[in-house]
């Protein structure tokens, strides 16, 4: 029902972004961003994206500026390491993947995100 007015996209595709409670705070659902633009409040969710965009690059800048430190002083930097998944080869493909390695349904069950990075 009224799928010209949906973009014709399934009852499923439609509530895939719908919020869900006891979510880890990094859940791209949270996006202020996005939550602004749903309400439509488009002027908000603009300077929101680029605030969130932002504080994006200067994460990244302190996590170069923090490689070159390590490269000068010889050590060795891992940068950034995912919570909940690790990057492997493929044993068929040869490609890398990403595979799940734990901990988020633990979290999530506890109710204990302290590992969960600021992102937003």
């Amino acid at each position: 029902d009224n799928a010209e007015n949906m973009y014709f996209f399934s009852n499923l595709a439609l509530t895939l972004n719908e919020p869900e409670e006891q979510v880890a705070p990094t859940d791209s659902r949270l996006r202020p961003d996005q939550r602004l633009m749903e309400s439509g409040r488009w002027d908000e969710a603009n300077v929101e994206k680029q605030r969130l965009e932002e504080k994006q690059r200067a994460v990244r800048r302190q996590r170069e500026a923090e490689a070159v430190e390590a490269l000068e002083e010889g050590k060795d930097y891992e940068g950034y390491i995912p919570l909940w998944f690790e990057r492997k080869v493929d044993a068929v493909t040869g490609e890398l993947i990403c595979v799940y390695k734990g901990g988020y349904w633990e979290a999530k069950d506890k109710q204990d995100w302290s590992s969960c990075p600021d992102i937003f």
